[in-house]
């Protein structure tokens, strides 16, 4: 299975505000103190409720169900323990078509297989890797010997 890799890049504006491009797009996060854009935490959240309310509108699509008025609803809670993070996130899809109970259990299975959803349940591998303006000892030797 081959994979796409996808590129952003964030950039401090000022403060705690800083500055996402990806792809055509800027977003700005900052903190609820200074209120500037969304925190880090608030995006997090959204991409889950945006992936569900996608996924949502696809199957009404699909089935040619009426897409006007559906809306997803998300509160979160963060953990009152360290490590710092979110402890509970309840998301709630709301559809204004009448649906049956084999289109609503269709629907709950759909809205639970969405690509955020399904990476929280198996999280990806994550690396943080520190670079800095100084080259790292190994580079610095590596580049005397190529002089």
């Amino acid at each position: 299975m081959s994979t796409r890799s996808h590129r952003l890049t964030v950039r401090h504006v000022r403060d705690d505000e800083y500055a996402i491009r990806l792809r055509a797009h800027e977003l700005h996060t900052d903190q609820p103190e200074s209120d500037r854009a969304p925190s880090p935490i608030e995006l997090f959240v959204a991409s889950l409720a945006t992936c569900v309310a996608h996924y949502c509108g696809t199957y009404l699509r699909r089935h040619e169900l009426p897409e006007d008025g559906h809306a997803v609803h998300a509160e979160y809670e963060m953990a009152a323990d360290r490590p710092a993070r979110v402890a509970a996130i309840r998301v709630r899809v709301h559809v204004d078509a009448s649906l049956t109970p084999q289109q609503k259990a269709a629907l709950q299975a759909v809205v639970n297989h969405c690509t955020v959803h399904n990476t929280l349940r198996q999280p990806p591998v994550v690396e943080i890797r520190v670079d800095s303006g100084d080259p790292a000892p190994a580079e610095r030797q590596e580049a005397g010997r190529q002089r």
